[in-house]
């Protein structure tokens, strides 16, 4: 048996409509996933399965996702392992929590890409790769930053954003 974390690109459903935990749970284990938890409302699941690639654990929890919710869903899957070496390996653990972020990233981002994001960062704002997912120190609120919107599916391959804060605290539903 394998634990893993889940972390779905969006909860927005569309206008108005989010994707309620309790509903996220039943998702998962309608999957055939076991015990399935969150952390607050922000679509991250940690969860039992039986070991097999993250590929497949990915798959099967979009399927899930798109035949509950009628949506289609990115969703990156981590085992607890290296989801508790993600969260060691913040580069800014002195930073404000909230304004730290991670792009967790379904295939490793390069030193293009964060030489491309360093040229359109504001001063003030530091970014590191640690194992291809791309840590933020955002200096301030990130939502007022120009740097958010070229995080994208579209720029940077499939990923997701959490605070650090997120981070440690799916970590420690680990220990």
């Amino acid at each position: 048996m394998t634990t893993y974390v889940a972390l779905l690109h969006s909860i927005v459903l569309g206008p108005g409509k989010r994707v309620v935990m309790a509903d996220l749970k039943a998702m998962a284990v309608e999957a055939g996933f076991r015990d399935p938890r969150s952390w607050v409302a922000t679509g991250n699941l940690v969860f039992e399965g039986e070991d097999e690639p993250l590929t497949a654990v990915e798959e099967r929890l979009e399927a899930g996702f798109r035949t509950r919710f009628g949506k289609h869903v990115d969703i990156i899957a981590r085992t607890a392992e290296a989801w508790k070496r993600l969260a060691a390996q913040n580069p800014f653990p002195n930073g404000n929590g909230p304004d730290i972020g991670i792009r967790v990233m379904r295939e490793p981002l390069g030193p293009d890409a964060l030489s491309m994001l360093r040229g359109l960062a504001a001063p003030g704002i530091a970014l590191a790769l640690s194992d291809g997912d791309l840590w933020i120190d955002f200096g301030g609120k990130p939502s007022e930053t120009r740097l958010l919107s070229h995080l994208t599916t579209k720029k940077l391959g499939i990923g997701t954003l959490r605070n650090a804060n997120t981070v440690n605290a799916l970590a420690a539903m680990l220990a």
